[in-house]
């Protein structure tokens, strides 16, 4: 599993843009060649191209696991069902249709065993994310935060999270996604929001191209 640094539209936030899973990868219609060669290098997975509302964003205004894609309400018809035929039988793609939150990416935090989703989003549409993702889902804060899926990247295998989260949250959070190995950690000279950049699945992880050589080692740790 090799950890690579990237580029994501000449800036260091690939994270905003991109969307993972274990076997597929969300990215914007404009995404250059290359960067879709490294996903593929990189992470072993099929590339989908799309638009969420006819943004780039994807990385912000979705989030998904190997189970199923959820998309906020602003999402069109269109780019709905070009997703589910992308994807086939594979996964399920749910939209929160009455959930008036869009940034699902900011405020889930999901792997392929259990998900994190921010007290922003109703009571009323966990079930709906539940049978989506097919995991265990809680409510909670992580660092007094609602925006608990911008505050960390999390495979099946471990779980970094930012500095503003404490031991206990960690050990809470490691629980709920039933992973191994779990820290703390930046991306990008020390952004504390670490989905900005980076995206990660079990065979490899992406971050942009100013993660300092010590968050570098700090990743590879804590996810492989």
């Amino acid at each position: 599993m090799s950890v690579e640094i990237t580029y994501a539209f000449g800036n260091p936030n690939l994270g905003v843009y991109l969307a993972v899973s274990d076997s597929i990868a969300l990215i914007p219609w404009e995404a250059p060649d290359k960067l879709e060669q490294t996903l593929k290098r990189n992470l072993n997975v099929e590339i989908v191209r799309t638009s969420i509302n006819n943004s780039p964003l994807l990385g912000i205004l979705c989030v998904m696991n190997s189970k199923g894609i959820l998309l906020g309400n602003l999402s069109r018809e269109e780019e709905v069902s070009h997703t589910r035929k992308s994807v086939g039988d594979r996964m399920v793609v749910e939209v929160l249709e009455d959930v008036r939150e869009n940034a699902l990416g900011n405020l889930i935090l999901a792997n392929n065993k259990g998900a994190i989703v921010s007290p922003l989003i109703p009571r009323h549409a966990l079930q709906k994310i539940v049978d989506a993702l097919d995991v265990e889902v809680v409510q909670a804060n992580l660092g007094h935060s609602t925006l608990v899926g911008a505050l960390g990247v999390a495979n099946d295998r471990g779980l970094l999270l930012s500095p503003v989260v404490n031991d206990d949250e960690v050990n809470f959070a490691a629980r709920i996604l039933k992973v191994s190995k779990s820290g703390i950690g930046t991306v990008n000279r020390g952004n504390i929001f670490i989905k900005s950049g980076i995206v990660a699945n079990s065979k490899g992880a992406l971050v942009g191209f100013e993660t300092t050589g010590i968050e570098l080692v700090r990743i590879q740790a804590t996810l492989f």
